[in-house]
């Protein structure tokens, strides 16, 4: 049994909150005069107006009543709701006046996604580029978790929207009330956005480029306000600042806050994290020692631009400072892979996560053992304790469901007659919420070229992944709309 009612309240605030970050561009939009004031006004408005006649229509439901299911279908349908009317100032401004292109770029961002079909970024006005990259903040660490954290109408109910949107394989708390989770998540968030910004103006960004850098690394968006994205800027000092936070924002904000909090054994002692740490670390090490002996750069920038590449994509942020297409086609397939990573659970990247991997790659042990001892009761274990065998089979099912998703795309996309390469990596890149992908859409290029349709799909499979598969693929099952 469903609540419209109480659906519609959920989303009648969304877009009141929409509206409201929208409203941290007017200054900017005002003081530059670049004939976008009237045009975020009038979206604002626009948000204002649906927004509280939704509630009107709702106000006499009690959120309270919100279940598991009525979650799914608030978070799906709140997330298209979003990029729908987020995409109008792009449309109203004429930035971007394509109604394809507009919603690509906006669930892009929604998603953290950080494909782009913006072929000369920096000639669109700084207010536009603002809102491109705040749609980006605002999905990292979700809207939903905002929602919860601050508006006590959500009440109960709010446990079944954390469940719903919170990447991983299980919403973690820091205290017994989600709402209070998600608030010191946000915190979290808040400051490390504000910290990293200002090493970047420090390290020589104009304060706006900062800001906005900082907005689209910690939500792993990968969002830059220059075609060229990290690359435009010559510098290692800003590099290393940026490889650090895209390191944090696929870590566990959890972890994070016990970080913050001196707890530094519960970092030790969790092994997504090292396993996270490790393979980085490792693939950097191996990509570097590639560059370095194939003569591409010197020791230390064979370094520099392996970890920054890794971690970009290991991270799912997609900020590029050189085209790891150029290296070669083992270095090209070699990250081509790492985009089915994904970072830490409970992080705001995407991807398959750390997490998923370790417990296939322990339970595909394992099974290798019962080979030789088929008596023998083998576990499951992480952090020492033992994974319950729905939490596995879970876990395969996902996996299952992700290369079926990857290779349906890919064909759908090569049918579209777009070169294997091009579509391979263009599906990956969008599911896994990453950015650049491999031939045409490796970071050199845009997905400016693609047809219209197979934005249509990208942006499906963008909202698909960003949502953990199957919070959108329960909405195409019959069983989720029988009454029970």
């Amino acid at each position: 049994m469903f609540h419209p009612r109480i659906i519609l309240k959920f989303l009648s605030v969304l877009l009141i909150f929409n509206g409201a970050f929208m409203c941290l561009v007017l200054p900017l939009a005002y003081a530059d005069n670049d004939g976008t004031f009237l045009g975020f006004v009038q979206v604002i408005l626009l948000h204002a107006l649906v927004g509280l006649l939704l509630y009107y229509f709702s106000k006499n439901s009690d959120a309270r009543d919100l279940r598991s299911r009525d979650g799914f279908i608030v978070v799906t349908a709140g997330w298209i709701l979003m990029s729908i009317f987020g995409c109008l100032p792009f449309l109203l401004t004429g930035a971007i006046p394509d109604v394809t292109n507009a919603f690509f770029e906006t669930m892009s961002g929604f998603t953290t996604t950080g494909a782009s079909i913006l072929d000369d970024i920096e000639s669109l006005p700084r207010s536009v580029l603002l809102w491109r990259s705040l749609t980006q903040w605002i999905g990292g660490m979700g809207i939903i978790v905002l929602a919860v954290a601050i508006l006590p109408i959500l009440g109960i109910g709010s446990t079944q929207l954390f469940s719903a949107e919170a990447p991983g394989l299980k919403a973690d708390k820091i205290k017994p009330r989600i709402a209070d989770t998600a608030k010191r998540l946000w915190f979290i968030y808040m400051g490390l956005t504000l910290a990293e910004t200002v090493l970047l103006w420090i390290g020589g960004m104009t304060p706006f480029d900062a800001l906005n850098h900082s907005l689209t690394t910690l939500s792993t968006g990968g969002f830059s306000t220059k075609q060229a994205s990290i690359a435009h800027w010559d510098s290692a000092y800003i590099q290393y600042v940026i490889t650090l936070f895209m390191f944090l924002g696929g870590t566990n904000f959890i972890l994070i806050y016990w970080l913050i909090q001196a707890k530094f054994h519960k970092l030790i002692e969790n092994e997504e994290f090292r396993f996270y740490g490790s393979l980085t670390l490792l693939f950097s090490v191996l990509v570097a020692i590639a560059l370095f002996v194939k003569g591409t750069f010197p020791a230390e920038e064979s370094f520099r631009y392996a970890i920054f590449q890794v971690v970009s994509i290991v991270t799912t942020t997609g900020f590029a400072t050189a085209d790891y297409c150029h290296w070669g086609w083992g270095l090209t397939m070699f990250f081509f892979l790492l985009l089915f990573a994904g970072g830490s659970a409970g992080s705001t990247a995407g991807g398959v996560k750390m997490i998923r991997h370790l417990i296939l790659f322990k339970n595909s042990g394992g099974e290798l053992k019962r080979q030789l001892h088929p008596n023998a009761i083998i576990p499951v274990r992480v952090d020492g304790k033992v994974i319950s065998l729905e939490t596995i089979s879970s876990v395969l099912a996902f996996i299952i469901f992700y290369v079926i998703l990857f290779a349906l795309g890919s064909i759908l996309i090569a049918a579209m007659g777009i070169e294997f390469d091009t579509a391979i990596g263009a599906v990956a890149t969008s599911l896994g919420n990453t950015g650049p992908g491999i031939g045409m859409v490796s970071p050199s290029y845009s997905f400016n070229f693609l047809p219209a349709a197979a934005k249509w799909e990208l942006s499906f499979l963008m909202l698909i992944g960003r949502l953990e598969l199957f919070t959108v693929l329960l909405l195409f099952s019959p069983y989720f709309w029988r009454k029970s």
